[in-house]
């Protein structure tokens, strides 16, 4: 059920209580939720997965992202994140994986993070950046 992006971020459709036994299985040291609450009716609540993280001694993020797009706040909540995690293990996860995918990749670009290589670790674990390359392009750009 877990993508493989890098060897430390991994991405998933919407993760149950039971699935944070598996990410800690997996050496995962953070879950990050880029869901909305309430997105989907049955959707596991957040405050079930934080609890379930937070008793397994995993770190736990909320950066939600909604369909209106990418905004540079959420960009920040995810570089701060990703940066408490230090070189840790990261499960992020959404409704399919594909948001968490992209903010992930906008992050990185942001950072200074090579568009095309970005590009190719998420297709590896089955995501298309194309709907955000140009954006990318840009921050790695501002960035430089």
């Amino acid at each position: 059920m877990f993508r493989q992006v890098t060897d430390t971020f991994f991405v998933s459709p919407q993760i149950t209580v039971e699935d944070v036994a598996e990410a800690k299985a997996l050496g995962a040291v953070m879950v990050i939720n880029n869901r909305p609450e309430g997105e989907e009716a049955g959707q596991t609540p957040a405050a079930d997965i934080e609890a379930a993280a937070r008793a397994a001694g995993l770190d736990y993020a909320e950066v939600p992202v909604t369909h209106a797009g990418f905004f540079p706040w959420q960009l920040d909540g995810m570089a701060e994140a990703l940066a408490k995690a230090g070189d840790g293990k990261v499960l992020a996860y959404c409704r399919s994986g594909t948001r968490s995918t992209l903010l992930w990749a906008l992050t990185q670009a942001r950072a200074g993070g090579d568009p095309d290589a970005l590009a190719a670790k998420a297709a590896g674990a089955g995501y298309d950046l194309s709907p955000i390359r140009q954006i990318m392009d840009a921050l790695a750009a501002e960035g430089k």
